[in-house]
C-alpha cells in the first residue's frame, strides 16, 4: 500500500514537471510584449476642428445665457415694481377701512333707532328732519366709500397675483441662467483638455486659429501686426462718421481686451457684449444677444457694408462682429482670445445689420 502510494506520488511529480517544461517552452515561443508607445499627440487639424465645434457650442451657450440673464434682469424690475404696487394698494385699503368704520361709527351713534319714534318723540322736529336728512347723505357717502374699498381690495387681489407671478417667472429664468451657464462651463473645460493634449509650442496657433474659418488665422496676424505698429484700421477702410463713427472708434479701443463670456465690458467682452458695449458709446441702445442685433436695424447684402455694421454668423446667429471696411470686422472671438481683427469671411454669414 505503501508503495502504490509512493508510486502514485512519484507520478504526479513526473507529470507536474512535465507541465511545467511545456508551459516554460510555450512561453518562450511568445514573443515578449513591446513596451506600451508613448500616446501620439492629437492631430494639430482634429484639434482645431475640435475647438471650433465646442467654442461653436459655448457661444451659443453663453448667448443663451445673456438672454436669460436680461430677461432676469427686467423680471427684477417687473417684481420690484409689482411689489411696490402691493405695498400702495394695501395702504389706500388700511386708509379706506377707516373711513368707512368712522362713517358707520357716526351714522350708529346718530342713527340707533326707528327714525319713526325719534321723530314722535323729538322736542324739535324741524331740527330732527335736518338731521335725518344729514344722516341720509352720511348714508350714500359711506356706500360710495365702501365700494371704493371693494375695487382698491381687487386691485391689491390683481397686484399680488401678478408680483407672485413675476417672483415664479424670475426663479425659472434663474434656473435657466445657471443650467446655461453649466453649459458654457462644461465646454469650455473640454475644450481646455483638448487644448492641452497639444505640445506647448502649437497650443497658441492653434487657440489664435479656432472658431474661425477662412482667413481667420491672417486675420490675427493682422490684428497683431497693427497693433504693434500702431495702426487704427486694416488698410482698405471706408471713413465714416456720426453713431456709426463713435461705434467703430469705441469697438477699436477694445482691441487687445480679453474674451470673456457672459462679459460686456470695459475691462472684457463676449462677441454679443462688445456690440453692445461699442454701439452703447455711441448713444444707440443695442440687445444684449447676437440674435436679437440681427433684427435691430435695418438688413443690407454684405456687398453694401459700412463701417460700424453688426455681421452675424452661423445659421443661428450665435456670433457677431463689427464690419470696419477693407473686409475686416472688429469681434471678440473665444476664451483665450482677445478682441480683435478678423476677416470678415471667418465664419459663414448670416447676416449684415446697420443699426
Amino acid at each position: 500500500m505503501a508503495s502504490h502510494r509512493r508510486s502514485l506520488s512519484t507520478g504526479r511529480t513526473a507529470r507536474g514537471a512535465v507541465l511545467t517544461a511545456a508551459a516554460a517552452a510555450a512561453l518562450a515561443a511568445v514573443p515578449a510584449a513591446a513596451p506600451a508607445e508613448a500616446a501620439p499627440h492629437p492631430d494639430r487639424q482634429e484639434v482645431r476642428a475640435g475647438l471650433d465645434r465646442l467654442y461653436a457650442q459655448a457661444e451659443r451657450a453663453t448667448e443663451a445665457y445673456n438672454k436669460s440673464d436680461e430677461r432676469a434682469d427686467k423680471l427684477r424690475v417687473t417684481v420690484r415694481r409689482s411689489t411696490d404696487a402691493v405695498a400702495r394698494a394695501q395702504e389706500r385699503v388700511n386708509t379706506m377701512r377707516g373711513a368707512v368704520g368712522s362713517l358707520a361709527a357716526a351714522q350708529y351713534r346718530s342713527g340707533g333707532i326707528d327714525p319713526a319714534l325719534a321723530l314722535l318723540l323729538t322736542s324739535d322736529p324741524e331740527r330732527y328732519l335736518s338731521h335725518a336728512a344729514l344722516l341720509d347723505q352720511v348714508g350714500h357717502q359711506r356706500a360710495a366709500e365702501l365700494g371704493r374699498l371693494v375695487e382698491a381690495r381687487r386691485v391689491l387681489a390683481q397686484d399680488r397675483t401678478e408680483a407672485r407671478e413675476a417672483l415664479r417667472r424670475l426663479e425659472r429664468t434663474r434656473e435657466d441662467v445657471a443650467r446655461h451657464k453649466r453649459t458654457v462651463e462644461a465646454k469650455l473645460t473640454a475644450a481646455r483638455r483638448l487644448l492641452d493634449g497639444l505640445p506647448a509650442g502649437e497650443r497658441a496657433a492653434v487657440r489664435d486659429g479656432a472658431a474661425g474659418g477662412v482667413g481667420d488665422l491672417a486675420g490675427a496676424a493682422y490684428s497683431r501686426a497693427a497693433r504693434g505698429a500702431g495702426l487704427d484700421v486694416p488698410p482698405g477702410t471706408a471713413a465714416v462718421s456720426g453713431r456709426a463713427a463713435a461705434a467703430v472708434a469705441a469697438a477699436r479701443s477694445a482691441l487687445g481686451r480679453p474674451y470673456v463670456w457672459g462679459a460686456s465690458g470695459p475691462g472684457a467682452f463676449d462677441c454679443s457684449g462688445l456690440m453692445q458695449w461699442a454701439w452703447g458709446r455711441a448713444g444707440v441702445g443695442l440687445p444684449r444677444t447676437s440674435q436679437a442685433q440681427a433684427g435691430a436695424g435695418q438688413r443690407v447684402p454684405l456687398s453694401q457694408a459700412r463701417p460700424g455694421d453688426l455681421v452675424t454668423y452661423r445659421s443661428d446667429a450665435s456670433h457677431v462682429g463689427m464690419y470696419v471696411g477693407g473686409g475686416q470686422v472688429i469681434h471678440a472671438p473665444h476664451p483665450g482670445a482677445a478682441v480683435r481683427y478678423e476677416s470678415v469671411h471667418m465664419l459663414p454669414i448670416n447676416s449684415v445689420t446697420r443699426p
